[in-house]
């Protein structure tokens, strides 16, 4: 099965489809177990480009990446609920997208035709990098994306669902928003079915992968502001997807800045403290903006929300809270006297032992932060 997964997905050094990846300082991406070994047996380069790395080299989750792999293995509901009907697509193996794409493009198609060609065109794309590369090629985007214009949710959700396959491939994604991707998934996001927006959500962050797509988002009119309105009012998936969205894209600077400017923080932090830990991640990554910071401190109670995480969550949850916390206080010494207060340092002592070594070197430089042994910039 894996040999029917686009490439990015697999791990250079074991060929595997990756569940933790995990960025190198060299840019390139491996899973976590693999590129784990390769530095505990004493390589101090990048197995890829062979150029040397850090002593002790960060490895970044790549978030994006694992959603992506997450949706795209998952089956749908509809999937599911097909599981023991004949395959269509088995019995028509050499079927062409041009049919396809004349069957939504014409008039003359009624509803479930149009439906049932998106199905179809879903079924074959997933998996087949050659089938994308021909949908592309015979001009398929523009017509799929005049059904993410169409009122009927389940024709919008299916067409976004095709696009998000189509999307796998690094080549498409500057292509697809050359094309006006971002404003049809952007119109999604701000009056779609719960369902669409979700998809929606997920979307972008694949346009994201690629960097020079972040920035054309960032830029887009209210692209960030409806994802931040669809974390603040969706439900759970809605509220996942678009916080793993917004972390993708907030990776680079200026997007940073604007999600601050629509109000992101203090909703990041109230769904924090309900209990979505993505959403501690995006703070991390705001925590790294002077503006992100000073909203921060203005909500009352920030530090204690970070705590309860620190106390509570996951491996991950704890190492992006203790991230946020020592940007916190590295710029602030009212932060520095809250953490301290609310017990901070006294939970960094333990965390010093954990078994992660991320949440072990956070954890300390934390304490030195909370010691007065770091310089204020």
């Amino acid at each position: 099965m894996a040999t029917q997964f686009p490439d990015d997905f697999k791990c250079p050094i074991s060929l595997e489809i990756m569940s933790d990846p995990v960025i190198l300082p060299s840019g390139h991406t491996f899973d976590r177990p693999n590129i784990q070994r390769w530095l505990d047996a004493g390589h101090r380069t990048c197995p890829l480009t062979k150029l040397p790395l850090p002593e002790h080299p960060s490895l970044i989750p790549n978030h994006a990446l694992r959603s992506l792999i997450s949706n795209y293995t998952l089956p749908s509901p509809t999937q599911l609920h097909n599981t023991h009907l004949p395959n269509q697509s088995q019995s028509q193996p050499n079927q062409q997208p041009q049919t396809l794409i004349a069957t939504l493009t014409s008039a003359a198609s009624s509803l479930d035709s149009k439906l049932e060609s998106l199905d179809q065109l879903n079924r074959l794309s997933k998996r087949d990098a050659a089938f994308r590369a021909k949908l592309t090629e015979s001009g398929a985007v523009a017509a799929v994306l005049k059904c993410v214009d169409s009122d009927e949710p389940s024709l919008q959700e299916k067409a976004l669902t095709l696009l998000l396959n189509v999307s796998l491939d690094d080549d498409n994604k500057v292509g697809l928003v050359a094309e006006g991707a971002i404003a049809r998934v952007v119109a999604v996001l701000q009056g779609g079915s719960p369902n669409s927006r979700a998809v929606a959500a997920t979307m972008l962050t694949s346009l994201a992968v690629v960097e020079v797509n972040k920035a054309t988002i960032g830029s887009y009119p209210y692209a960030i502001r409806a994802l931040v309105s669809l974390l603040r009012d969706g439900k759970g998936r809605e509220k996942k997807e678009a916080a793993t969205a917004l972390y993708a894209i907030c990776s680079f600077p200026d997007n940073r800045r604007r999600a601050v400017e629509c109000g992101a923080v203090s909703i990041l932090i109230r769904i924090a403290d309900s209990g979505l830990e993505r959403a501690v991640e995006v703070l991390g990554l705001l925590a790294k903006s002077k503006d992100g910071r000073e909203e921060m401190q203005r909500f009352s109670g920030c530090v204690r929300i970070l705590v309860r995480v620190l106390e509570n969550g996951s491996s991950r949850g704890v190492q992006y809270a203790l991230l946020t916390l020592s940007s916190l206080c590295h710029f602030s010494e009212k932060m520095c006297a809250e953490a301290r207060k609310e017990g901070v340092l006294a939970i960094c002592m333990r965390l010093v032992e954990d078994d992660n070594e991320k949440i072990r070197k956070n954890a300390s430089y934390l304490i030195q932060v909370l010691d007065g042994n770091h310089s204020m910039i």
